[in-house]
């Protein structure tokens, strides 16, 4: 379908939340990060607001285990494994150094608690338990998290094992740590919850979130901190406010309190400075357009599911809406149909771009109708 008529929508349609005083104040350029890289994504749009080095592939350490919890919940939705397994301790998986959970060789440990162990105590055992018990061996498991980085369009990632032990083939970036983090949030939103949980005991040891933040923000509620001498310091932090939720990755801090104090500025500045508003909703007519040989004359067009915008707060007046349609439309219609698109700009800058489909069915019109069309079409 060729695509020639471009109409601009009203202004009037655009989300009011952003006429505030707010919209007034500049926007700084980002905290100074004693970091080798970071980045500051909005979940929902992928907007990147504050970056540096983000394709620069970097050691994770325990940042891996975002990796490895994905592909187990990945296997929880597929019913291949149950939260109720109970899991064969391995002598590899009860000698593994680095972070414990300290679970017992050959005894079996319930899988729900193994998460727990894997997420809040960044158990290097229950990583290599989990993986054995999906998989056989940790390096078949890293086939899948491999298989999975691929599939969730993670470009420049690599892993080795489960834990995120330091190896020359294993790596990632603040890009794809990102993604990542954003892909939990979205496809195991029940999952994600364990995120926030502060402390753990299993075998009367108990155990903290390395996550300060959880602490320190109430609107903090994940993900994932990482600690080798190569990798020095890293953070994967997510906060929402005012449904607005972003992710902070900080990788190569200098210590503890810098990958917290640092992952802190980067959100308090995103939310400060930016915003996430919901232009269009799924199902909302944008317009209506005339229907050639159909037994109604008018079609309503919008979008199949909401349309949000990231942009500067002072920004977001100067956002332009254009919808690009067929020259005819012609009957028969079904609910759905992509008929043009709905394109969001700011200056030259295209923020979002979505189909434009058909909100109701219409039928071809009888031979009546469809001459008294083509009729009128002629002399039009």
């Amino acid at each position: 379908m060729t695509m020639k008529h471009i109409f601009s929508i009203s202004a009037l349609l655009l989300a009011s939340s952003s006429l505030s005083l707010a919209a007034n104040i500049p926007v700084p350029k980002a905290p100074d990060i004693n970091a080798s890289s970071y980045i500051l994504m909005d979940h929902d749009t992928g907007k990147v607001v504050a970056e540096s080095n983000v394709d620069e592939t970097k050691d994770p350490a325990s940042i891996t285990k975002l990796m490895t919890a994905y592909v187990v919940y990945a296997a929880l939705e597929r019913g291949d494994i149950s939260l109720d397994d109970d899991v064969l301790i391995s002598e590899k998986a009860w000698r593994a150094i680095g972070s414990r959970m300290f679970v017992e060789v050959n005894k079996r440990v319930n899988l729900d608690l193994l998460l727990q162990g894997l997420i809040v105590q960044s158990g290097n055992d229950a990583s290599i338990a989990l993986a054995e018990h999906i998989a056989g061996d940790e390096a078949s498991f890293a086939d899948l998290m491999n298989h999975t980085a691929q599939q969730l369009g993670l470009q420049n990632t690599h892993f080795m094992n489960a834990t995120g032990l330091t190896d020359p083939e294993h790596y990632t970036t603040a890009r794809d740590i990102a993604l990542l983090a954003s892909a939990i949030v979205r496809d195991f939103p029940e999952e994600y919850k364990r995120y926030a949980q502060k402390q753990f005991t299993y075998n009367g040891i108990k155990q903290y979130n390395r996550n300060k933040l959880l602490w320190r923000d109430a609107t903090v509620d994940g993900l994932k901190t990482g600690h080798t001498e190569a990798a020095k310091y890293c953070l994967a932090s997510s906060a929402i406010r005012e449904n607005m939720r972003l992710i902070s990755v900080v990788l190569g801090a200098p210590s503890k309190e810098a990958r917290a104090t640092q992952s802190q500025s980067l959100l308090n500045y995103g939310f400060r400075f930016y915003k996430t508003n919901t232009l269009y909703t799924a199902g909302q007519q944008l317009i209506e357009k005339r229907v050639r040989f159909g037994v109604d004359k008018q079609v309503s067009l919008g979008v199949a599911e909401d349309i949000l915008v990231t942009t500067a707060r002072s920004h977001y007046k100067n956002i332009k809406p254009s919808i690009e349609l067929a020259t005819e439309i012609i009957a028969p219609i079904t609910k759905g149909q992509v008929l043009g698109a709905v394109r969001i700009q700011l200056g030259d800058e295209i923020l979002a771009e979505h189909p434009l489909v058909a909100l109701q069915d219409i039928a071809e019109g009888s031979w009546w109708q469809k001459l008294m069309d083509r009729f009128s079409g002629m002399i039009e």
